[in-house]
């Protein structure tokens, strides 16, 4: 798929699947809108233009998006494995911290065609798994982290609606990011 048909295309839609239905094809139809705002900010963007950093802040375009994949990545295996899918928060060293932040930039050798890629693929998965999961109900414990209450549970439904609210947040960052290089908007 070309990097302008990623672009254009919605995620596919579950909404109009007929084994989804109801509230799973209610998150499934929000997720995608939320997808497609955040992958459409980069159309006719540059590898380089991906990279930049617009703002006084650390965040690029491509590197926002991997970002963005890598979260969800790693909710959708916390639905299935539980907090081993992040690891112990509290334990990690600084080198672990240095390999996060560079989730939020665009690396040498990456293309912005290969961010879109990875994260449509990311998509298909978390769709997939949200589309045949037996139970929305399904909870886990949190991983070990500052930032989550100690002993909280979350269930898969609650993952979802916290990657949608991931998505959301981002794609608005991904609006500012995009006006500051060229003064494009999304929804102008």
């Amino acid at each position: 798929m070309s990097i302008d048909q990623q672009l254009t295309t919605p995620d596919r839609d579950h909404a109009h699947d007929s084994a989804v239905t109801g509230e799973r094809s209610d998150l499934l139809e929000t997720l995608a809108k939320h997808r497609h705002f955040l992958r459409f900010t980069t159309r006719d963007l540059t590898d380089e233009q991906a990279g930049l950093r617009p703002t006084a802040g650390e965040l690029c375009l491509g590197g926002l998006i991997k970002h963005v994949a890598s979260v969800e990545r790693s909710w959708a295996a916390f639905i299935l494995n539980g907090a081993s899918a992040f690891g112990d928060f509290t334990a990690m060293t600084e080198a672990d911290w240095a390999q996060r932040a560079d989730e939020f930039r665009m690396l040498p050798g990456e293309t912005l065609a290969g961010v879109l890629a990875d994260y449509t693929e990311v998509a298909r998965r978390t769709d997939d798994l949200v589309a045949t999961l037996p139970d929305l109900n399904v909870t886990q414990p949190l991983p070990k982290a500052p930032w989550f209450e100690p002993g909280a549970q979350w269930s898969a439904r609650r993952v979802v609606m916290h990657i949608i609210a991931e998505t959301a947040q981002h794609a608005g960052h991904a609006d500012i990011l995009r006006e500051s290089l060229d003064g494009a908007k999304t929804m102008a």
